[in-house]
């Protein structure tokens, strides 16, 4: 099995923390998105879209868009389930990650915030752009599991909820969001930043990091 990613990738920070979970150890290729690498014609052919991860099978199927390849791990290999039983609850997992890996992340990511700078727009402004996305994502994800008592996201293991979060965090620091604003989110955070499986997925402890 072959992971392809980049180090500072919150998408492929997912995958990452979803294979250590799950007890898998694939081969890491890293693609380097400032220099461009995604765009290169050998990997286009893997992934069309020249976005990371792309996860390559055992079998050689490819797949792409990160909580798809969760789901996929988590129907392949269930142990330790990453999505709840109860299909309500399954739902409220799904739109909370959603939240962030369709809606908060994409707005701020590398491919648009080039964009936003080749249109002339100055980078103090493309950094307010991109602390904008991940307030607007995170507030709206503290007041859904407000009412969960955790300590993860939804309840007393790790999910694809927190999967999602803690990359997402990360980014929000790295725009200079005060994330004090979010303290349930901090307090899954905490309680998933205790875990080897997420410890060893960070962006500071892979082969690429700058």
């Amino acid at each position: 099995m072959k992971l392809h990613g980049y180090f500072r990738s919150a998408a492929a920070y997912r995958v990452r923390i979803a294979l250590n979970l799950k007890g898998m150890q694939p081969e890491h290729l890293a693609h380097h998105l400032r220099k461009g690498e995604q765009c290169a014609p050998a990997y286009l052919a893997i992934n069309p879209q020249g976005l990371v991860p792309a996860l390559e099978s055992d079998t050689g199927a490819i797949l792409t868009q990160s909580l798809a390849i969760v789901e996929w791990l988590d129907e392949t290999h269930p142990e330790p389930p990453l999505l709840p039983k109860d299909p309500l609850r399954r739902a409220k997992v799904r739109a909370f990650a959603m939240a962030l890996a369709c809606d908060t992340h994409p707005v701020q990511n590398l491919k648009v915030l080039n964009r936003l700078r080749q249109l002339g727009i100055s980078e103090e402004k493309v950094t307010e752009w991109a602390a904008w996305a991940n307030r607007e994502g995170l507030g709206a994800c503290e007041a859904l599991i407000a009412d969960e008592p955790g300590p993860f996201c939804f309840g007393p293991t790790p999910g694809m909820a927190d999967l999602s979060l803690v990359p997402q965090l990360g980014n929000a620091r790295r725009f200079g969001v005060d994330v004090s604003a979010y303290p349930r989110l901090l307090k899954a955070e905490a309680a998933a930043k205790e875990m080897k499986a997420f410890a060893d997925a960070a962006p500071d402890r892979q082969p690429d990091a700058e």
